[in-house]
């Protein structure tokens, strides 16, 4: 199993570790609710450094990807971002991330856990004769994720970048640690939401002034347990999951952020250009409040009456709610707010309404 760079301060910490796509990463440090109101009122940071991280390279770098993924880069200036899938020809989702365009390069970041399978997916498309380069940096870059009120001021303390007035999804340059590196602007939590991007020999730098800079609003570790239940909150889906090849873009609500409709080709468009034409779209990506003490898991099935209608991609018990709560994608006639279902839950089953995404929006 791969370990972050910054396993041996994790160690320190008491975390509790879990398997995240090959990767031992922190499930929490002892206390994981403690951990989400820290993001929820102050400030937390995560390490993030098994999410998957592609750099592309050389000349065709802009073109050979606006002719696979889903969204238009051709407009975006050096600094800016946007979301994008990857679909099969069918417009099934092979790959939910966001692109950032810097001077040199495309930075191409997983949302969600999903391993090389991004890479995978887009290798098989660079041919001979295309002059761009593909570049893993799972392993060779690492991720910092600081979220919450004062997550800039933390960033700007820490590192002296100033990111207050920036928008998601955009990114700026900065030198940490010695290194060239780069301060995103994103979103992960429904709060404030800045990512470091840096080489992987910079981190442990980064971590231990991160949470020396953010020690007066104190600051903490947060582990995959309480970003889950931010994440879920927050309304935001994420590969692996709730998107994947089940699920057409237009089914989770990613109209106007993760494809476009007048771009040209690319694999899977004319699956959802149909959709948008007839408005046949079969299932909505919606919240569920869950009565239940148990939490459904993925690919749990959803009822009305003895009908099957849907599933259940994600769940969590949520502070912010007092109960659990879940992402699921019902068919259409039954993803209204308030409508009444069922869900199963070990060979039971219990009530759960349909609620309007997202859960949580900072006031």
């Amino acid at each position: 199993m791969k370990h972050s760079r910054l396993h041996e301060h994790h160690m320190k910490l008491r975390a509790t570790f879990e398997e995240v796509a090959g990767w031992e990463m922190p499930a929490h440090y002892g206390a994981w609710v403690a951990e989400y109101q820290a993001v929820r009122q102050t400030v937390g940071l995560s390490d993030l450094s098994h999410r998957g991280k592609i750099r592309v390279t050389g000349d065709d770098r802009v073109k050979w990807l606006q002719s696979l993924i889903s969204n238009d880069i051709l407009p975006l200036q050096p600094g800016q971002g946007r979301y994008s899938s990857f679909l099969t020809h069918k417009g099934k989702m092979l790959g939910y991330f966001r692109v950032y365009t810097l001077s040199d390069c495309l930075w191409v970041e997983d949302v969600g856990e999903v391993g090389d399978a991004t890479f995978q997916a887009l290798r098989k498309f660079l041919l001979y004769g295309i002059k761009a380069k593909m570049e893993n940096c799972a392993e060779s870059w690492g991720l910092l994720l600081i979220s919450g009120p004062k997550a800039c001021a933390t960033v700007n303390a820490a590192f002296g970048v100033d990111m207050s007035d920036l928008k998601p999804v955009s990114a700026i340059a900065a030198q940490i640690g010695g290194q060239a590196s780069f301060v995103l602007r994103t979103e992960e939590t429904g709060e404030d939401d800045l990512e470091i991007l840096l080489p992987a020999d910079a981190l442990s730098t980064a971590w231990e002034r991160l949470l020396e800079a953010g020690a007066t609003y104190g600051i903490k570790a947060v582990g995959g347990h309480a970003r889950e239940a931010l994440r879920i909150e927050a309304g935001l889906p994420k590969a692996g999951p709730d998107l994947n090849e089940e699920i057409v873009p237009p089914e989770a609500n990613l109209e106007g952020k993760a494809f476009s409709l007048n771009k040209g080709c690319y694999p899977g468009q004319e699956v959802v250009a149909r959709m948008d034409t007839y408005g046949n779209v079969r299932r909505h990506l919606v919240g569920l409040v869950v009565k239940s003490s148990a939490l459904p898991t993925k690919g749990a099935k959803l009822y009305s009456g003895d009908r099957e209608v849907g599933w259940v991609s994600s769940a969590t018990m949520s502070p912010q709610q007092k109960g659990v709560i879940a992402l699921g994608f019902p068919l259409r006639d039954f993803s209204t707010p308030n409508t009444a279902l069922t869900v199963e839950i070990d060979g039971a089953r219990y009530d759960a309404t349909v609620q309007a995404l997202p859960f949580y929006r900072r006031a």
